[in-house]
């Protein structure tokens, strides 16, 4: 077996992480990137992540030649074209704009959530803003609520892109904010979330920190 030809800056919490990870098993790419695990915050920099990544994000992932692709949405890109399996990600057509749309929204669920963590987790509690918070869970409320309406059916029909960054941020939630019971307002998310956490991809990725 040959030496992993990618590196992965990977923080085990990450939902945005967790989303890399699982493509990865899903298309069997696992031995070609190794894990790199860095503790993150907004406040906390870290400087090897920084070097071609000005910007400190993660995931990054610092290919063979030493060039390095931030962002989840890229990074899967470029994997999704790595193997050669069936695409996770459409090549063309409307069915790419639809699956990337859903894609999107589940990144934005995912965003929301992590930031209300940064708010009521990182900021001392006497600078925290209560309406933000707000604003924010709102946003993942809105957000579950339309994939529970109106994207069950697309979400149930195959386990790619936008079915990976669903789950994901539905993983995120349960992990930090155990409280959210979204369950009862989305009965029919919550049997498909159920079904698809039991996938080898989803059992190996679990945040555990």
């Amino acid at each position: 077996m040959s030496a992993p030809s990618m590196m992965l800056f990977h923080s085990p919490a990450s939902p945005f992480v967790r989303k890399v990870m699982v493509l990865l098993h899903e298309t069997g790419q696992t031995d070609r990137v190794a894990v790199h695990s860095i503790n993150l915050s907004p406040v906390s920099p870290d400087a090897e992540l920084n070097q071609g990544n000005p910007a400190g994000k993660i995931p990054a992932l610092r290919l063979e030649d030493g060039s390095v692709l931030h962002d989840s949405r890229v990074i899967c890109e470029y994997l999704d074209l790595q193997h050669v399996g069936n695409p996770l990600i459409p090549r063309e057509g409307s069915a790419r704009w639809r699956r990337l749309t859903l894609a999107s929204l589940a990144d934005a669920i995912m965003d929301a959530a992590v930031n209300t963590r940064y708010e009521t987790f990182l900021r001392p509690e006497d600078k925290r803003w209560d309406r933000w918070i707000d604003a924010q869970l709102d946003k993942v409320r809105r957000g579950l609520a339309s994939l529970e309406q109106e994207h069950i059916a697309e979400l149930a029909s195959t386990f790619d892109i936008a079915a990976i960054g669903v789950a994901c941020a539905l993983g995120y939630i349960d992990f930090r904010m155990p409280d959210f019971a979204w369950r009862e307002q989305q009965p029919k998310l919550a049997a498909w979330y159920a079904q698809v956490s039991q996938r080898p991809s989803m059992q190996a990725t679990a945040p555990s920190v």
